[in-house]
């Protein structure tokens, strides 16, 4: 049972990232770091992939130390994330297209992790008060929240609809 439950999660986790990698993939150059009466599109993907990281930690406190993080602190800069303060920093696609494979590596890693126990244990979050496997449904539907503005955004520029995604799609080639 297990086994069928994570697989599963990883699915509509993987398709809801290859949902945002859709829209990473099909965004003008032109349009990267451009706002339309709202965020910047390359904000809106940082913030998405910074808390699909974030959630997928097991909790607050070691989550800056992780060697992605130290590795590429120049991209995490001061962590304007976790402030109550909007967002000034702009991000450069190849970055996001870096910090989406390793939420990729990192979903699959933790979900293989967990156990019963873990899953129908605290989130680890003590401002998200549901279970570890309510916290993986509620990513997933920022994940999509997300992808489905951008995705508008895109239509709105490109004519073109953003198509359905299934867990069938490869990731990034």
């Amino acid at each position: 049972m297990k086994s069928s439950f994570t697989n599963a999660l990883i699915n509509q986790f993987k398709s809801a990232l290859c949902t945002l990698a859709h829209c990473i993939n099909s965004c003008p150059e032109t349009e990267w770091n451009e706002s339309h009466d709202d965020y910047p599109f390359s904000q809106v993907v940082f913030h998405t992939l910074f808390y699909t990281d974030f959630y997928l930690h097991r909790d607050e406190s070691s989550f800056k130390d992780q060697a992605f993080h130290r590795e590429n602190s120049e991209f995490f800069r001061d962590y304007e994330e976790l402030q109550e303060k909007i967002p000034v920093n702009l991000y450069e696609r190849g970055h996001c297209e870096e910090y989406l494979k390793f939420c990729i590596e990192k979903c699959e890693a933790t979900l293989r992790a967990d156990d019963p126990e873990t899953l129908l244990g605290p989130s680890g979050f003590s401002f998200k008060q549901f279970s570890r496997a309510e916290l993986y449904v509620y990513v997933i539907r920022h994940i999509q929240h997300h992808a489905a503005q951008l995705g508008l955004r895109l239509q709105r520029i490109s004519g073109h609809e953003m198509p359905w995604i299934s867990s069938g799609w490869k990731m990034l080639n």
